[in-house]
């Protein structure tokens, strides 16, 4: 499960505080996967780093049982580093052994379907190279938690069937957090849906309730 305690989050601006979230506490269940809503600004990819334990709360706190991925379709990797060198360095951070970094490597290169670009710097590749890069990577991983910041877009047809069937198999293991527009997506591969407003976040035991509050809203 995911428990908020007393979270406030805010950036400074020249108007003053900028809040994301103001005093939240709630707990939500570590056996759903996640829909997230809101409108553009409001906070979901600030949620997703906050989640990820790449951004912190100004006040309060956030618990999280079990191991948490970085937010996919966030951009973090070393533009001047190849594919292959920027795979091999989230590797290390993970601890893994020299037999498991090539099993890894060879599944995010083939995963990932860049060919020759898998040797070049990621500053070369495309938006789109980008995203089945870091997809990859992070389905090489076994979390408990997948965050998934506006990513299954990627890739033609094919490889965005490949996408679902992946998510399908982690879906057996794991819970994922969804950030999306595509609504039809979100109620594919989501349980229940929360959506930020007015510093808080509004949660919905089911999907399609959180998708009509969210219009109506």
């Amino acid at each position: 499960m995911i428990i908020f305690d007393s979270v406030t989050k805010y950036y400074p601006t020249a108007n003053g505080r900028h809040y994301i979230l103001k005093n939240v506490s709630l707990t939500l269940p570590g056996d759903r996967n996640i829909g997230v809503f809101g409108a553009n600004g409001s906070g979901k990819s600030t949620l997703m780093r906050l989640l990820a334990g790449v951004d912190f709360p100004n006040k309060g706190s956030i618990r999280v049982d079990g191991n948490v991925s970085w937010p996919l379709g966030l951009s973090g990797y070393q533009g001047s580093m190849t594919g292959r060198e920027n795979a091999e360095f989230v590797c290390r951070i993970y601890g893994q052994s020299k037999s498991e970094i090539k099993n890894k490597i060879d599944y995010i290169k083939a995963f990932s379907e860049l060919g020759d670009f898998f040797e070049m710097p990621l500053k070369s590749y495309s938006s789109g190279m980008r995203s089945k890069f870091s997809f990859a990577v992070c389905m090489a991983f076994d979390f408990d938690y997948y965050l998934i910041d506006e990513l299954t877009a990627v890739g033609d047809k094919r490889f965005k069937k490949k996408c679902r069937q992946t998510f399908d198999a982690k879906k057996e293991v794991a819970n994922f957090l969804f950030v999306s527009h595509n609504i039809n997506e979100l109620k594919r591969q989501c349980d229940i849906g929360i959506y930020i407003k007015d510093g808080k976040i509004h949660v919905h035991d089911s999907i399609d309730d959180a998708i009509a509050a969210y219009n109506a809203m």
